[in-house]
This record gives structure tokens, C-alpha cells and sequence, in this order.
């Protein structure tokens, strides 16, 4: 497909943004796994499994192949290996690869599990076109990538006929608001060009040494509409989608803890969609 000076130049930025988030990414796996919002040790000595809320929504997955996409260095990807899932992992960071491999040592889960460094568009061919009965992906993720239908277009070529997607991510009403209150700063829609956050910290660690404050991060936001009609048409029917006022970190300061990893907005005060759950089945 010929491209035009215009499409040149936006792949190139798109190359930079991206070489940022892995920068950022490297950095800050370390700080991650030694959080207390992650929470490693606790989740290796009482052996949990994947967070509840989401298990009830995708049931049993016993002797499943799962594969999890942006999978970060596996803790919610082994989750599901607790509950009898043979599961893969791709992250596009050697680093957040390399902590997930070790984590599944520890956790004696390495016989059930595998991790590849690849970025998303890359996973299908990375996996040689192996078919899974479950492509998982957790909050946070949408972000990070550019074009919303490349992503749909891999997780139909992940997916065996009848094999179901199931997402549980940020709500992108909440994903363009500013950070402290919900009023719009960035796009609800999926743009060109990303928007920069230049924060310093982490979100599993507010107070991290050596916050890189010279290494900004690019995000894209996608409409729930977008997402959708992505999966549509690339030959995935939608059974379910849920909105919900509750998430699994505190994205805003003024959201109350109710356990769980569920925060959700305060007795009395306007509801608003913080995070949403997608089903969806490939059908041929």
C-alpha cells in the first residue's frame, strides 16, 4: 500500500513514542515487582489466583490455552495457570520477559507456562500461528498501542474458532480525564498522535527513587464504540459488555478502597464508568 510523505513522518513518531513507553517500561519493571501494589511476595505465599471479579465473568478455565497479551512481567498471567490454564505470555519488555519467567519459577509454575518479548502486532507471528482458546487482556493495556483495529486484527488470529477474548481494562471516559477530577483533558477518541504524560513516579509506586522525569510516556486513547467495531469486523461477535464505577487501582485521588483491588467513587457523589469487561467469541 503506497503511504505519502504525511504517513512516513506519523510512523516515525510512532516509532519514538513507542522507544519511550519500553524505556519507561525497563525502568520501572524492577520498581514494579517490588511494590506493595503488586504485592508479589503475598500473592506467591497465599498462592492467589486471578481477581475474583474476573473470574466470575470468564469462568472456568481448566485445561485451557490462554494466551495474555501485554502480559508485563505475569503475575496475572500465572493467576490464571493457579486455576488449571496452560497460559502464554507477550510483553514487548526484555526486562518485564525476564521477571516474569523468574516469578514463574518461583511460583512452580514453569511447566505450564511460556513468555515471549514481542510487541502485539508482532505476538501472532511470534507464536507461529498457534491458536488459543483465550486471549486475555488486563487494564492497562489499550493504552499503549496506536491503531485499535491492529490490535483487533491480532487477537483474531490468536483466537481458534469458537476461542473467546475477554478484556478488562481502563474505561476511556476515565482514561481521558485529568488525573485528579473527572473533567476531559484529553481526546475520548482514538487519534493520530498520541498524548504525552511527562509524570514522574509510577502508578504501583507514587514515591519510586530515581523517577526518570526526562522519559515522558505516549498513550492513545480508543472509544468503547471504536473497540467494538474493531472486533466486529474482524469476525468476533461481542456477547457482553459491562461498564463499571469501580477499577482495580486508584485512578483517581479521591476514589475509597473497598478491597479486593477495587476502588470505586464515594458514598454519595455522581457515578462514572472507571473500568469495563468485553466478551467476545470468534465465530469462524
Amino acid at each position: 500500500m503506497p503511504t505519502g510523505r504525511a504517513d512516513d513522518e506519523r510512523a516515525v513518531r510512532h516509532d519514538d513514542a513507542l522507544a519511550a513507553n519500553l524505556a519507561w517500561w525497563e525502568r520501572n519493571v524492577p520498581v514494579h515487582v517490588a511494590s506493595d501494589f503488586y504485592d508479589v511476595e503475598g500473592w506467591l505465599r497465599e498462592a492467589r489466583g486471578p481477581r475474583r471479579h474476573e473470574a466470575e465473568r470468564l469462568g472456568d478455565v481448566s485445561g485451557l490455552d490462554l494466551v495474555h497479551l501485554q502480559c508485563h512481567f505475569g503475575k496475572d498471567t500465572l493467576s490464571w495457570a493457579r486455576v488449571g490454564a496452560r497460559v502464554v505470555g507477550i510483553d514487548f519488555s526484555p526486562e518485564a520477559i525476564g521477571a516474569a519467567r523468574h516469578l514463574a519459577q518461583r511460583a512452580g509454575l514453569d511447566e505450564v507456562s511460556e513468555f515471549y518479548c514481542a510487541p502485539v502486532a508482532e505476538a501472532a507471528d511470534v507464536l507461529s500461528g498457534r491458536r488459543f482458546d483465550v486471549v486475555y487482556v488486563s487494564l492497562g493495556s489499550l493504552c499503549w498501542l496506536p491503531r485499535i483495529d491492529e490490535w483487533a486484527s491480532v487477537v483474531a488470529r490468536l483466537l481458534g474458532s469458537g476461542g473467546r477474548l475477554f478484556i478488562h481494562d481502563v474505561h476511556p471516559l476515565s482514561q481521558a480525564c485529568d488525573d485528579n477530577e473527572l473533567t476531559l483533558a484529553y481526546s475520548y477518541f482514538e487519534e493520530a498522535e498520541p498524548y504525552m504524560d511527562a509524570s514522574e513516579g509510577t502508578y504501583a509506586d507514587l514515591e519510586a527513587a530515581e523517577p526518570l522525569p526526562g522519559i515522558p510516556t505516549y498513550e492513545w486513547n480508543h472509544s468503547l464504540g471504536e473497540v467494538v467495531n474493531a472486533l466486529i469486523s474482524h469476525g468476533l461477535r461481542i456477547d457482553r459488555l459491562d461498564e463499571h464505577d469501580w477499577t482495580s487501582f486508584q485512578r483517581f485521588p479521591w476514589l475509597v478502597g473497598t478491597g479486593e483491588e477495587m476502588f470505586t467513587v464515594p458514598d454519595g457523589q455522581l457515578r462514572a464508568p472507571l473500568s469495563f469487561t468485553l466478551q467476545a467469541t470468534r465465530t469462524s
